[in-house]
């Protein structure tokens, strides 16, 4: 094998081997960091809310300038949510119910005050609410009520106070860590004022106020705001399919329209989908040219030693020897670029993944399987393809003599 190998080996051209090697580990990288991000970066488009399921929408009026201008109210009216309800398409709805008295909320972690503002909360019926019925109640006269917080609120705190402050940031299983005060103050002639400790059960990835139970919601408007009547300007729906003609139509038809983030998320995914896509589809061009650049240098160095590989053949070396020379050199170049790319795919893959748990703590960490299992088929892909093509070429010198 080293005298065959000693013979063999004069005419290789270091800069055409060089060509294919980066060429080979680019656009392997490439591919492999496709695969890899698409399937890091999805669950943040695609994880359902812990607490909606999804075929659950908010419905809501349009609202236009005609109808800001002339003044028209975005409440529905009974006959409306009549109409809605009936609609074959649709499973049940319920109404959004908001505080019609002033509410201040302290929320802080670990002793550190992240907010300090005028909320507005509201409420939807409890069997909306995917919590156990434990978590999710309120009792006349407790000074505690529990709340299911915005996540936009604790993924600000996580990406800003808690990294540059060096703090602790909150996931899922942290919720304990969140100290919620609510001061509640009567907006009408008679003043009324309470304090309440909000018990904090987790995030929605959907509501974009803080969520109190319903119970709790219909108590304090009787108590803090008895002369208001609360409006129903959103409306939550279970549908049977989203994406149904009947309901685009029913909802162009009365001027009604989706709360837009589900939809908005869908959009995204499938722009990730499309991006992702393009970016493998050039990183396989790159390494289908890659390897066009080492079958024509194997074959431009069979052909320079094409006197040899006859006499060699000719003296009783089998096929087979003669060719494993190439067959390993493309063997161990394949098993580099492998490895590196491997490498560098990690390493970015540390980088991008700290922003994601920082900005998503809730998604939980995938492994690198997806991108090691494609590594692995395209590099034994290639490998064969190499293998075949190289004994091949060696056969037809020999018979072309």
């Amino acid at each position: 094998m080293n005298l065959v190998w000693k013979l063999l080996r004069q005419h290789i051209s270091i800069p055409q081997f060089v060509g294919f090697f980066f060429a080979n580990l680019f656009g392997m990288f490439v591919v492999l960091l496709g695969i890899q991000f698409y399937r890091d970066v999805l669950p943040v488009f695609t994880a359902e809310d812990s607490f909606m399921r999804a075929d659950y929408l908010v419905m809501s009026k349009r609202i236009g300038t005609g109808g800001t201008l002339s003044g028209r109210s975005s409440a529905f009216t009974s006959q409306e949510m009549e109409q809605v309800a009936a609609q074959s398409f649709i499973k049940r709805t319920g109404t959004f119910t908001g505080n019609e008295f002033k509410v201040t909320a302290q929320m802080g972690v670990s002793g550190t005050n992240i907010l300090h503002s005028e909320i507005f909360m509201q409420s939807i019926p409890d069997d909306f609410i995917d919590a156990p019925k434990a978590d999710w109640t309120y009792k006349e006269g407790s000074a505690e009520v529990p709340v299911i917080v915005p996540r936009t609120y604790i993924n600000m705190y996580n990406f800003g106070l808690a990294q540059s402050r060096s703090l602790p940031k909150i996931s899922d299983g942290l919720v304990g860590m969140i100290d919620l005060n609510l001061s509640i103050r009567s907006s009408g002639a008679e003043v009324r004022s309470g304090n309440y400790k909000g018990r904090v059960i987790g995030f929605s990835n959907r509501m974009s106020e803080i969520l109190v139970p319903e119970s709790f919601m219909k108590w304090a408007n009787q108590y803090y705001a008895p002369q208001n009547v609360p409006e129903t300007t959103r409306l939550i729906v279970q549908v049977d399919n989203p994406a149904d003609e009947q309901v685009t139509a029913f909802m162009d038809e009365h001027g009604y329209e989706w709360d837009t983030d589900r939809l908005n998320a869908e959009k995204t995914t499938y722009f990730l989908r499309l991006v992702v896509m393009l970016v493998m589809i050039v990183g396989l061009i790159i390494s289908l040219l890659s390897f066009y650049i080492l079958m024509l240098s194997i074959y431009l160095l069979l052909q320079k030693n094409a006197t040899k590989l006859e006499n060699l053949l000719l003296i009783g070396y089998s096929v087979g020897k003669v060719a494993r020379p190439y067959q390993l050199l493309s063997l161990g170049l394949n098993c580099l670029v492998l490895l590196l790319a491997l490498t560098g795919l990690w390493l970015v893959r540390n980088y991008y993944m700290d922003i994601i748990f920082t900005l998503f703590p809730q998604i939980e960490e995938t492994t690198m399987m997806p991108a090691v299992t494609a590594g692995l088929i395209l590099f034994a892909l290639v490998t064969v393809v190499n293998y075949v093509a190289i004994q091949r070429k060696v056969k037809s010198v020999f018979f072309c003599q």
